[in-house]
């Protein structure tokens, strides 16, 4: 199992916007090959930010970079930059692999 995570600082009193772009975003996995499960996740708020991660599950680190490199992909970022004012800096990205 691999699980690949994205941390966002998101601009407090923006917050429900975020979860709002998520909500309505198609995230074209379905029917990814070795797709799992999707969750975002809320975190501690600081005094200019709200933490947040996006958490998706893959049966392996090899179906997850197939999948960034897939038209799926393409199609569910394509409107990244729509978002001016919400997030603090860019993503981060972190990927773990199951140990046990």
């Amino acid at each position: 199992m691999f699980i690949a995570m994205n941390r966002f600082k998101i601009a407090r009193g923006r917050e429900e916007d975020f979860v709002e772009i998520w909500r309505q975003r198609d995230s074209h996995l379905d029917g990814v090959p070795g797709f799992r499960q999707f969750k975002l996740l809320r975190g501690a708020s600081a005094d200019d930010h709200t933490l947040f991660a996006s958490h998706s599950v893959w049966d392996s680190r090899e179906a997850f970079e197939e999948w960034t490199r897939s038209e799926a992909f393409r199609l569910a970022h394509r409107n990244a930059g729509d978002t001016r004012g919400i997030y603090l800096g860019h993503p981060q990205l972190e990927m773990f692999e199951a140990v046990l």
